[in-house]
């Protein structure tokens, strides 16, 4: 998990969301709470991004738009 540009926006979010925990419980859970939801979201991201680079494969056909697979296009190449 490499730190991103973007990962700026959710620390901010997170510690506004922190922020308004604390009158709901102690300061000690709310930091818990919160550092469970980062890491929760960077491994989901990580797994969505990483399904997503599979399925894309070696990249997309320019034409229908399928992933290309041993530099082929599976539904552009079988019609020819």
């Amino acid at each position: 998990m490499k730190f991103e540009k973007r990962d700026a926006i959710l620390i901010a979010g997170l510690l506004l969301f922190m922020i308004g925990l604390i009158p709901f419980m102690s300061p000690f859970y709310a930091v818990i709470v919160v550092s469970l939801m980062y890491f929760g979201i960077k491994f989901y991201v990580g797994k969505r991004k990483q399904s997503i680079e599979k399925d894309v494969g070696e990249g997309l056909c320019m034409e229908c738009g399928s992933p290309v697979k041993n530099k082929k296009c599976p539904n552009c190449d079988a019609k020819e």
